[in-house]
């Protein structure tokens, strides 16, 4: 059996991603594998290479051949001039940037926040913010209240007014 290191297409229309993997030379491209051996994803950047060097050196060692793709990825991550015996082992596959962390960007987003706010204040705008508003509506609110209070006063004595001519007629 001719045993053949390919990549198996995954993924969706337009956004291709790799698995490297080990399979019979006879069998589909998509079809069922021995076993994976890693996985590539060209369309990051930089481009994502993973491959366990340990398991690919096993299968160059027995024999499995690898396509001119795959051979490339080895060249890239070093394996293939170890399973040579070149110098250049290590390769010249470049290191993917960390991702921050969610508790970054979110401290990240609320200094943004806080500067903005500094910044509209400096600025003199016209308008009162709403968290300044708010205190004066509650020192307002008592004036107001007396003041509906004060009218519903006034108007009672007169209701009574009303009320009594008509009990005396």
């Amino acid at each position: 059996m001719a045993v053949k290191i390919r990549l198996k297409r995954m993924g969706a229309i337009r956004s291709p991603f790799y698995r490297v993997v080990v399979m019979d030379s006879r069998s589909k491209r998509d079809g069922r594998a021995i076993e994976e051996i890693g996985l590539y994803h060209p369309t990051r950047e930089p481009s994502v290479i993973e491959i366990d060097s340990e398991r690919a050196q096993y299968w160059l060692g027995v024999g499995a051949q690898p396509t001119e793709q795959v051979l490339a990825l080895l060249k890239v991550t070093g394996d293939w001039q170890k399973h040579k015996g070149e110098a250049g082992a290590e390769g010249t596959l470049k290191a993917q940037p960390e991702k921050p962390t969610k508790k970054d960007l979110y401290e990240a987003a609320m200094a943004a926040a806080g500067k903005a706010d500094d910044d509209y204040e400096k600025s003199g705008a016209t308008t009162a913010r709403k968290k300044a508003a708010k205190p004066a509506e509650a020192e307002s609110a008592p004036a107001a209240e007396a003041a509906e209070q004060a009218p519903e006063s006034a108007s009672e004595p007169a209701a009574e007014a009303e009320s009594a001519p008509s009990t005396e007629a």
